[in-house]
């Protein structure tokens, strides 16, 4: 075993053996009061020779708890110490060590009353009654301890082991946890007090005469003396995993979805901390998806969408279009290795992009080397005509820095159809109508303008003064599959 496991181990041990200690305690102030005013006469429950014979049954008890509770956990710590995960066997063997430690409590008490009776037959039921009731109680005091000083040593054995599976290691509920604090620090010593008062009113075991102030006053003190600490206890295994997923809340507030509590127990408080995961995993799994469907047709597309649900169905309304198409990929792809090729391309689309996202525009498409920018759909804008073309004069200055690069752009604005185009099962957001067909055809016809960027007249028009004053006619041409004349305008300068 190597010192980490040996550590653990011993830190276990110690905690178990303190919650036999602790039990001791508790059963020893409740049988207390019954020494020296039994009806038996003379003999005292704790004579010097039961006083010797209860030491030695403590430390041989409390030698065997430790004993057990290191051969409970080492097969465990082989590879939680190692750092790899359980297979079933090992797993099935971590989810019963909750179970076995109160078994080697119980059995323990069980093994040590026996002892003691036996060790002191010839006192009959004056000994016998009080170590069985002493034991009995011994026995629930010592593995409900157990569960409350072990908990925090063993939760990360129990999260490991439970990570990734749907067993849970069963435990006490809250109520359960609850009901017991009050069996061991309330309810038990009261019930002791009241059956001493029964007993000696009816002088079974315990003289009538018999005064019994200091008896109670001792049941009272152990119950005040053990309350503080099993309330401690009780309180820290139910308010700490709570704030385990209090505190993940906040992360997961933050926005680190990846954020996961551990899941050890099977109770109220195991359910909460695995429904907090499957919710974290579906705001994940929901945000990616978003941010997916973002990716593909823009952030504002997929909020609404979220918003909307799948009708987003569309309408008519005022748009801009901004079409862009790089001049010579056919030439570049066949003379350049296909690497530099891809690396042409994003740093072109790169640009577009986030030219397009600066004036609040949406990359509604990308056609192989060419792209289709909508200014004023689906979010309405105030002037998507003067986006659109402020977009058109940035995009010209950046681009021309890149090497190996040449394009066309025109600009169109106009009444549009911006929604949801295809069937049931497959929708695609796009903007349909002649502005569209305009833009394209500009973007073709301005490859041999000198800053390759041109825009209609109806986008000129529609756009702001400042803006309007950045442009200038440059004639008009009757453009492909149109039927009348385009007047056009391009960026001051251009000759």
């Amino acid at each position: 075993m190597s010192k980490t496991a040996r550590e653990l181990a011993a830190r276990y041990a110690t905690r178990l053996a303190l919650a036999h200690l602790l039990a001791v305690f508790a059963a020893f102030m409740l049988v207390l009061p019954i020494n020296g005013i039994t009806a038996s006469g003379p003999r005292t429950y704790f004579t010097d020779t039961n006083i010797v014979a209860a030491i030695v049954v403590v430390v041989l008890g409390t030698a065997g708890v430790v004993t057990a509770a290191v051969m409970n956990i080492a097969p465990v710590l082989r590879w939680f110490v190692a750092g790899r995960e359980p297979d079933e066997a090992e797993r099935r063997a971590a989810m019963r060590l909750v179970g076995h430690q109160s078994a080697i409590l119980a059995a323990t008490w069980a093994v040590s009353g026996v002892l003691f009776i036996l060790l002191n037959l010839d006192a009959g039921a004056a000994v016998a009654v009080p170590t069985a009731l002493g034991s009995s109680l011994g026995a629930a005091a010592a593995a409900c301890i157990g569960l409350l000083l072990t908990r925090s040593a063993l939760q990360p054995i129990l999260a490991a082991t439970t990570q990734g599976s749907e067993g849970w290691v069963r435990a006490p509920s809250v109520l359960a946890r609850l009901v017991s604090m009050w069996l061991l620090c309330s309810g038990l010593p009261c019930g002791v007090i009241a059956a001493i008062v029964v007993v000696r009113a009816n002088g079974w075991l315990i003289e009538k005469n018999a005064a019994i102030e200091i008896p109670v006053l001792l049941v009272a003190s152990a119950a005040m003396l053990l309350g503080l600490p099993l309330m401690i206890l009780t309180s820290q295994s139910i308010s700490n995993p709570v704030g385990e997923v209090v505190d993940a809340m906040a992360e997961v507030e933050q926005g680190q979805l990846d954020t996961a509590v551990g899941v050890y127990e099977q109770s109220e408080i195991g359910r909460l901390q695995s429904g907090f995961n499957r919710m974290v995993a579906g705001l994940a799994e929901r945000e990616s998806l978003r941010d997916l469907f973002g990716r593909h047709v823009g952030a504002d597309v997929a909020r609404r969408a979220v918003e909307e649900g799948a009708s987003l169905s569309g309408d008519v309304q005022e748009a801009a279009i901004l079409f862009i198409d790089l001049v010579g990929s056919t030439q570049l792809a066949a003379s350049r290795p296909p690497q530099e090729v891809a690396e042409v391309l994003n740093d072109f689309f790169r640009i577009v992009v986030h030219a397009v996202d600066e004036h609040d525009g949406l990359i509604n498409k990308f056609e192989g080397d060419a792209a289709l920018a909508v200014f004023g759909a689906p979010l309405r804008t105030s002037h998507p005509a003067s986006a659109a073309l402020k977009t058109a004069r940035s995009l010209g200055e950046q681009l021309r820095a890149l090497p190996m690069v040449d394009f066309g752009i025109g600009v169109s604005a106009g009444q549009v159809f911006a929604g949801n185009i295809g069937a049931e099962k497959r929708y695609e957001y796009t903007v349909v109508g002649d502005p569209v067909n305009e833009a394209a055809r500009l973007a073709d016809l301005a490859q041999t303008s000198h800053r390759r960027i041109l825009a209609s007249a109806t986008a000129i028009e529609r756009a702001d003064a400042a803006e309007r004053a950045q442009w200038s006619a440059r004639g008009s041409e009757k453009l492909r599959g149109r039927s009348e004349a385009t007047h056009f305008s391009a960026p001051v300068g251009d000759n």
